[in-house]
């Protein structure tokens, strides 16, 4: 007997799909395949404009990229030329502990909160361990150690000890930079100038009221007592 044939209906009339169509359809306007072709394509361009960068970059004459490894780096500090061969990650804090002797510079919260580590770069206070030591090449870079020595020390130094503003110690380097890059910018400072200066630096032993009034005889007496 013959066999009866019914009539295709519309959806078997349909060209069989591809395996992109089918994924676009089950997932969306584009299919994983599609994607992953326009993020290679994407990456590749991306790696060419980098490269054209970094050719120009070079081309002009500008600085290459450091590290990973140790380079070696210059400094002044105190006055005083200083070499060290340091990773580029290292941070001025840690270059100068750790490298260069120079240990008045605090390590307390590293993450530039407390202000222990204040040292002076061109004369303005800045977090050592907030700026990497390549960063500070070609700086004048001021440490604790180099305002004042125990024989010969600086006025805010001795006010320091004479209104006994320190109690444990680990602030105390910080505060006492602070002060002097203070005193450099107002010679005379009222209470709120030195509250507003000092305001990044942490005592956590509460010497606040010996600080200001180290302060203000450094000043040569002004009005920051109290």
């Amino acid at each position: 007997m013959a066999q009866t044939r019914y009539p295709k209906t519309p959806r078997e009339e349909q060209p069989e799909a591809s395996a992109d169509s089918a994924e676009t359809t089950a997932r969306g306007p584009f299919s994983r395949r599609q994607f992953l072709r326009g993020s290679a394509a994407a990456g590749a361009a991306s790696a060419g404009l980098l490269s054209g960068i970094l050719d120009d970059a070079a081309a002009q004459g500008e600085p290459g990229v450091a590290g990973p490894g140790a380079v070696d780096m210059a400094f002044k500090i105190n006055g005083k030329a200083h070499v060290a061969t340091l990773e580029p990650r290292v941070t001025l804090l840690d270059a100068l502990r750790n490298h260069l002797d120079l240990t008045g510079a605090k390590k307390v919260c590293d993450r530039g909160t407390c202000g222990a580590c204040t040292v002076l770069m061109n004369g303005d206070p800045v977090y050592a361990c907030s700026v990497l030591a390549i960063e500070a090449q070609g700086a004048d870079v001021t440490t604790v150690e180099g305002l004042g020595s125990p024989a010969n020390m600086h006025p805010i130094q001795q006010a320091f000890v004479d209104h006994d503003a320190q109690q444990c110690g680990f602030c105390t380097p910080g505060f006492i930079v602070a002060s002097a890059a203070l005193l450099n910018r107002h010679p005379n400072p009222d209470q709120d100038t030195v509250h507003r200066e000092l305001g990044g630096n942490l005592c956590r032993c509460g010497t606040y009221a010996g600080v200001r009034a180290a302060v203000a005889q450094a000043a040569g007496g002004g009005t920051t007592n109290g």
